[in-house]
């Protein structure tokens, strides 16, 4: 069974049950339990109309919660409880139910769980898997943020920013236990391109590919490797070509967006042999766009790895003036900048510093070998 095309069928089935009636939190519970009776008997048992299959089961179980709840409060709840109540509309509500998961009450980790359940498909274990953390605590929380949302009209929002940002994080969580998230938020994305026209969407589509293009010479053996040492014939060209493809269209639109300008900064690295010959200069024109949109000081940052590329690495450290030195990667980008303008012992000591300010391992490993690679020798 193609466990992918069935959670593709979750939205739609979720709205289907909203629309004839059932609260959110209710359509979602019901659509749950469908999904994981689904994957217990199609592998053996496939039905027909995979869709109509599960809007029926779904229904059945939603009817016989809400008699079960409604028995217990001694009221009679009037509705068919036929599962072929109607027939399976065609409207789609997956892009309502993006923004009803990204709602503004709701935090970002709360809108990332809500989102892979009831637009993903995955089921609670798979998300508190993939986040490593008890599948009670992810339940608590899926379940807190039903109840925020309890009663949010079916209404389309024009800023699609705040799901962006949640399908963004939803990418940048890579890959744990047996979900790949950094596979899924492509995928949630897909979809989400294909619900609307807006050209971030599409921006945010090709950044995620091309970034997922160069996943495979990321790391080896647990290490970081850096961008400037990655084995480029080891990125998948396919992808690079989609998310330019898909990029360049996005920019015809001429509705510049954060995303857009991320993926081009992503499109030049991807086009480059090496770093040499990255076009450097058209890597800063770019983030210069993109602190007009932003004004983050993350972006400055970047920016200023960019500039010590392009102009050299005193430019690069000037670049880096105003801003706050406990922003996160500061230290290391310094350490950088004054390795490159040939201030070793100093460079050494910002490594080791960023090292001990790391919060994974293999970031703390990677910039510890950083401190001791450029660390001058002791005079004899």
């Amino acid at each position: 069974m193609n466990e992918a095309l069935v959670r593709e069928l979750v939205p739609a089935v979720i709205g289907i049950l909203v629309r004839r009636g059932a609260e959110f939190a209710a359509a979602e519970d019901a659509v749950q339990e469908a999904l994981i009776r689904a994957l217990e008997t199609w592998p053996g048992d496939p039905p027909r109309d995979a869709k109509g299959w599960l809007v029926a089961v779904a229904w059945r179980k939603f009817i016989d919660a809400t008699r079960a709840e409604t028995s217990r409060r001694g009221r009679e709840f009037a509705v068919d409880a036929e599962p072929e109540a109607g027939p399976v509309p065609a409207t789609d509500d997956t892009l309502w139910l993006y923004f009803l998961c990204a709602h503004p009450s709701l935090s970002p980790a709360s809108a990332v769980a809500l989102t892979l359940r009831a637009v993903g498909g995955l089921t609670t274990k798979q998300i508190a898997t993939a986040y490593l953390v008890p599948e009670s605590t992810m339940a608590q929380r899926i379940s807190r943020a039903k109840k925020r949302i309890a009663g949010a009209q079916l209404d389309r929002p024009s800023d699609p920013a705040t799901v962006l940002r949640v399908l963004y994080l939803v990418f940048n969580e890579g890959y744990s236990g047996d979900v790949d998230l950094a596979a899924e938020a492509i995928r949630l994305t897909r979809q989400l391109a294909a619900a609307t026209d807006e050209p971030e969407v599409s921006g945010l589509l090709a950044l995620m590919l091309l970034h997922h293009a160069r996943r495979a010479s990321r790391t080896e053996g647990g290490r970081l490797i850096p961008l400037a040492e990655q084995d480029r014939s080891r990125w998948d060209t396919s992808l690079v070509a989609e998310g330019v493809a898909i990029l360049q269209a996005a920019l015809a639109r001429d509705r510049l967006g954060e995303y857009q300008a991320q993926a081009a900064i992503a499109a030049l690295h991807a086009d480059a042999p090496s770093t040499a010959d990255t076009d450097w200069i058209q890597i800063v024109e770019w983030y210069d766009e993109l602190l007009a949109l932003t004004e983050s000081p993350v972006v400055r940052l970047n920016r200023a790895v960019a500039v010590g590329e392009a102009d050299g690495p005193r430019a690069g450290l000037a670049a880096l003036t105003g801003l706050d030195p406990d922003l996160p990667r500061h230290t290391a980008v310094r350490a950088y900048l004054l390795e490159r303008a040939g201030e070793l012992e100093q460079a050494a000591t910002l490594y080791a510093e960023a090292a001990h300010a790391a919060t994974t391992m293999p970031e703390r490993d990677h910039l510890t070998r950083e401190s001791a690679r450029v660390r001058p020798l002791p005079r004899a």
